[in-house]
Formats: structure tokens, sequence, C-alpha cells
């Protein structure tokens, strides 16, 4: 009985030991996996994505614009990243490539804009404005010269179900009219802005404006800003304050006013401004392009898992030239760096995602943001059978201190995945609001989110630049903040894991 108890005790000390030495094993295999996760994510290096950055606002790649052997000459560059780094094509016929038409326009250097100021005996002289900072030249303005007078017609509007027309009581033919961006309405109360939406397109507004007769078309809205539509023997330049400024100067009303009173009102107020103008823009129209999104993938470790994607994008192109090299090194150089960060740490991780992720660099979101539009609509053939289930979208990530995660209030859950990575490892400021993609799409995230397909939409904030560089020839890397950029790769690392 004595050697029996003896031998009931040996096993249970054994076993007790067996059991505690495979807990502290399996213990150290944890730690263990966590340590290579965090050894890849310290890869991740603000050096190197500052260098991507520089890389794709050099002057080689002329500002990328979709269409252009500048924007194919990027698509290049990444698709030898994706190769080096041993991700899979994730485009039609086993490329990393999805083709789309994109009709384009270039502008060329000789374009002008000039105030006409009588003097007395019938002599003038012309006020010479100053390319790109007092105007630029609508990227998708047909090529020519129009000297007329100008006719202020609010937001250029025609909606006869809501009473209102800009264009009633003026008479714009073979004039150039001016107007406003957007529409009388705020986004805020969304049942009334829905009306309204329709009216808010950049595309409409010239086409209207070109129904009723216009020769030209000044849009206060100061940007190199390629989102519109081409129309033959049709000129659109945008302006800024300055010119806005001289065209009411002596008028009963200043501008400010008048567009307050046109929202309050919301009744037209169209007049002329008894100024004579001239514009000139030199274009080269381009029907026949084609764009493209550049597509790469690591597919899930999980059997099942896999079938479900979690898309990590952002816009590979920009606005070209202005005809000035656009650099958009924040624009959305940053956005790129940071997918490809997590592309490259993702594929040299040891520790792989149980869900597929593809990187999408989408084409021709400054255009409309079609690219990923098409993506959505036409998933490419390397994700036939999959599902998309979230999508990580960067635009504008490379300056400032802080992360805002736009609709991270849409979507509570993807979103505390983001801010758990972030308290944990990486401390950074990430806010969040409510998204209710109601306007024009202005980010690929909405086309994502009309799929209903949970989107965060990163953007960086915090450190003031002190001039605008927004669709500007200054949005130069010598601007950008390379460890913000950092960071948020380091977070969408540890999250795509974590999911």
């Amino acid at each position: 009985m004595r050697k029996i108890l003896k031998g009931f005790i040996f096993v249970v000390i054994f076993s007790f030991i067996f059991t505690y030495m495979f807990s502290v094993r399996v213990e150290a295999q944890s730690q263990s996996e966590e340590e290579q996760i965090l050894e890849t994510m310290h890869s991740i290096s603000s050096h190197t994505l500052f260098g991507y950055v520089k890389e794709l606002a050099s002057e080689k790649y002329k500002g990328r614009l979709t269409g252009t052997e500048g924007f194919n000459m990027a698509a290049e560059w990444v698709i030898s990243n994706f190769k080096r780094w041993g991700l899979q094509p994730a485009g039609n016929k086993g490329s990393y490539l999805q083709a789309f038409k994109n009709p384009y326009t270039l502008i060329l250097d000789g374009d002008e804009a000039y105030l006409h100021i009588p003097l007395k005996r019938g002599d003038e002289i012309l006020k010479h404005y100053i390319l790109e900072k007092d105007f630029i030249p609508g990227s998708t303005s047909d090529t020519g010269e129009v000297t007329a007078e100008v006719i202020y017609v609010g937001y250029g509007i025609t909606a006869p179900e809501l009473g209102y027309d800009d264009y009633k009581g003026v008479n714009v033919k073979g004039k150039i009219v001016m107007m406003e961006r957007e529409v009388p309405v705020s986004t805020k109360n969304e049942e009334e802005f829905k009306k309204w939406r329709p009216y808010s397109f950049h595309q409409y507004k010239v086409k209207n404006a070109k129904a009723h007769g216009a020769a030209g078309m000044l849009y206060i809205y100061h940007i190199t800003n390629p989102n519109c539509v081409f129309i033959k023997d049709f000129i659109l330049t945008y302006i800024n304050k300055s010119i806005v400024e001289d065209l009411f100067k002596g008028l009963k009303y200043k501008h400010k006013e008048v567009v307050e009173r046109i929202k309050k009102r919301k009744k037209t107020f169209s007049f002329s401004t008894g100024k004579i103008m001239t514009i000139k823009n030199r274009t080269e129209h381009h029907p026949e392009g084609v764009a493209y999104n550049v597509l790469g993938m690591i597919e899930g470790t999980d059997p099942v898992l896999k079938n479900e994607v979690v898309v990590v994008s952002a816009h590979l192109d920009h606005v070209g030239m202005d005809p000035y090299l656009v650099p958009g090194a924040n624009d959305n150089a940053s956005g790129d760096a940071v997918v490809l960060g997590v592309a490259e740490a993702l594929s040299k991780s040891p520790i792989k995602p149980r869900r597929t992720v593809v990187f999408a660099l989408f084409g021709a979101e400054e255009q409309g943001v079609k690219g990923s539009e098409y993506f959505v609509k036409s998933p490419p053939d390397a994700l036939k059978g999959k599902k998309i289930v979230a999508c990580f979208n960067s635009d504008g990530v490379g300056r400032g201190n802080k992360i805002f995660a736009i609709a991270g209030k849409n979507y509570p859950e993807l979103f505390k995945k983001i801010k758990n990575a972030n308290d944990k490892y990486v401390h950074r400021v990430i806010n969040a609001n409510f998204f209710n993609n109601i306007a024009r799409p202005r980010l690929d995230a909405a086309h994502f989110m009309w799929a209903g397909i949970p989107t965060l939409s990163f953007s960086t904030y915090g450190i003031p630049l002190g001039f605008d560089n927004y669709h500007k020839s200054s949005d130069k890397p010598e601007y950008i903040t390379p460890e913000i950029m950092e960071d948020l790769a380091q977070i969408l690392y540890l999250t795509l894991l974590e999911m």
C-alpha cells in the first residue's frame, strides 16, 4: 500500500511539474510571438517612409496625374516594390493592375488672366494676375482665350423643383460667369442637403454654364482641380479672393455679404459686375486616357478567413502640372508611403494575418474618386469569391502630430482595434468623428462606405503650416513630418495582425 501511495505521489508531482513546464513553455512561446511582432513593427522606419514620399513627389513623375506617363511610371515603381517583398498580384489577368478608362487634360505654359481697367478717352490698362498665386487654369479647360464681361451667378444652379435659378434675370451668352463652389445649404441639415446634392458637383456647374451660353467661367475655388468635365470651346479658370475683390470693387455689396444673403434667404442674387476680363488657357485633352489601380496581396493563413479581405489603401495619383509641378507630397505620397510601409512589414513578418490583406493604391482619386469606385463595383479577378470586410484608407497623413480617423464613430468596433494598438504600443493622440458621407465623394473611403464596408480614413493634423499648400506646387517633401507616418503604419500593422 505504501508503494502504491509513493507511486501515486510521484505521478502527481510529475504531472504538476510537466504541467508547469508546459505552461511556462507556452507562455514563453506567446512572449516570443509578441517580441517577433514588435521587432517587425519597429522595422517600420520614418526614414524609409520619407524616402518613399521623396521618390513619389520627385519631378520625374510630373505630379502623377492619372493617365499620364508620370503616373504609369509611379505605378511601375510601386509594383517593383510589391515584387521585391513577395506580394501576390491582386489585379486582373494575374497582374498587379486593374485598368479602366479615364480621360485627362494637360495644362501647358502660356496661361493668363487679366482685368481690363477703363481710362478716359477709351483707353485702358491691363491688370495681370499671377499664375498660381491669383489664378490656376482649369485642369479640364479647353485651350483658348475669351475676353468678356463678368457676370456673377451665385452658385451657378438651375433647380426648378427647388424654386431656384441663379441664371434667372441675367444674360450670360458669350460672357464669363463667376460662381461659388458647393451649394447654399450645409451637409449638417441632411434632409435639405440631399435635395441640393446633385447641384454641388463641379461637373454640373460647368455644364450648366455652357448650357446657358457662357463662353468662360471663373470658379471661386483656388486649387488645381482635375475633378471636373472637359467641354469643347469652354474656358475654365480657378481664382482666389484677390481677383474676386477686384471684380466686386466699386459695387454696392461686398462678396461676403452677397454669399451670406444667398445662404440665408435661399434666393438667387445674380448681376453683372460691369468688369471685363480676359482668361487664356493652353491645354491638351486626351479622351483616350487609361487609368490603373495598383493592387498587391498577402493571402490569409486561415483556410476559412482567408476569403475575407481587409483593404489597406491610399490614392497614388495627384493633380499633375498647373503648369508648375504639383508634387503631392502630403496629398498623397504620404498615404502611399504608409501603405508601402505596412506592406513591407507584413511581408517580412514571421506572424501572418489570418485574413487576406490587399494593398490598394488607387488611380483617379483626384479626378472624381474613380479608382476606388471601380474597384468596389468591379472587383479584380484576384478577389473573385472573396468578401471585403474592412478598409483602412490613408489620405494626407504626412504632416502633424495627431491622427484623425474619419468615420471612427460610425464603426466603433473597428476604431477600437486601432485605439487598442495605439494605446498599448505607440501612444499618439487619435481622434475620430461620425461621417455622414452624403456629400459628393472626396475620399476613396466614400465608395467603400456606400457599399456597406466598415471603413476608416486617416488624416493627420496638429502642426500648422502657415500657408495653404493644398493642390499647390508648394506641397513638397520638406513640409512632411516623417514620424507621424511611421506611427500610423505601425498602428495599422498591429491592427491587421490583431484582426
